[in-house]
């Protein structure tokens, strides 16, 4: 019998698969798949203040191994998500994560407060980083010290634990992660998308209105565990790692690296049970490889 709990720090989640945010919907639309309490957390889709209609269509577009999409953080604003999780919150025992987004950083905090008086709801993620939108949601994720101030100024204003969700889209991601641990984080999600063009080349425009679109999927997987091992080796806070998983196998590859725990996404639209399926690999390897424990393999990349 393998031991899948995943420890945070400030909570241990049963195991480490947490479905991510803007992939699984609000929760309620996967009731119909699987039993949620399967999962280790789920993250609600990105949250503003008000009602955002989001991007103009075309808003995805396959690729070869990815998904681009450029949905602009569409939503129904902060009052209507509140009803929703406490409906989802009385159907499962999951720990709930909001996944925060502002225009400036006081939306942010606005935000953040709302949702952090909600007993429903376990922990915020701070979406410093969606490369989707042209105004609001600016990606401070790219720069250290806005990072920093706005970590800051979040957390001085909230009593749930804070994860800080960084962009791939930046020079130098560990300088980002260590300003969100020494702002107060009390852990990190990485990596969100990446920023990539498709084009029509029949009418000689790019495929989306924002010109560039963030690229999900197995393409990125390399690239994405590359920087969670690199913030791994310099921070002191627990990682959630992210991009490209598909299978029990990729999990156990992003905690050899270091992470804590892994959000999936872009799989969730293809297969909507892919969570179910992968829990089920993790203990398959795990007993192959014999691991007994995830806390065996954590860091443990010899490199």
């Amino acid at each position: 019998m393998v031991e899948l709990s995943a420890d945070l720090g400030f909570c241990t989640l049963k195991n480490p698969l947490i479905a991510a945010s803007g992939t699984f919907g609000y929760g309620e639309e996967f009731l119909p798949f699987f039993d949620l309490n399967l999962l280790g957390a789920l993250v609600m889709k990105g949250i503003f203040r008000k009602p955002r209609p989001g991007n103009p269509p075309p808003r995805l577009a396959e690729t070869p191994a990815g998904l681009l999409n450029s949905i602009g953080l569409a939503g129904p604003g902060s009052e209507k998500l509140q009803e929703t999780i406490r409906r989802l919150h009385a159907k499962t025992s999951t720990p709930i994560i909001v996944n925060v987004c502002g225009e400036d950083d006081n939306e942010f905090e606005e935000v953040a407060e709302v949702f952090s008086a909600m007993a429903e709801v376990a922990m915020l993620e701070l979406n410093i980083s969606c490369p989707n939108v042209k105004r609001g949601g600016a990606c401070p994720a790219q720069n250290a010290t806005h990072t920093g101030r706005l970590v800051k100024q979040v957390k001085d204003k909230i009593s749930k634990p804070l994860i800080v969700k960084l962009s791939p889209n930046t020079a130098d991601i560990v300088a980002v992660a260590l300003a969100a641990q020494e702002a107060g984080a009390d852990a990190l999600s990485l990596v969100n998308t990446f920023l990539a063009l498709a084009v029509d080349l029949e009418k000689r425009k790019p495929v989306f209105a924002n010109t560039l679109a963030g690229l999900s999927g197995p393409a990125i997987k390399p690239l994405a565990l590359k920087l969670v091992w690199e913030v791994c080796r310099q921070v002191r806070i627990p990682v959630i790692g992210m991009g490209g998983i598909t299978s029990g196998r990729d999990v156990l590859d992003y905690i050899l690296v270091g992470a804590a725990a892994v959000q999936i996404g872009t799989v969730n639209f293809c297969e909507p049970r892919a969570a179910v399926r992968i829990i089920g690999e993790i203990e398959t390897e795990m007993d192959k490889l014999q691991i007994k424990n995830l806390s065996e393999i954590r860091g443990k990349l010899q490199a």
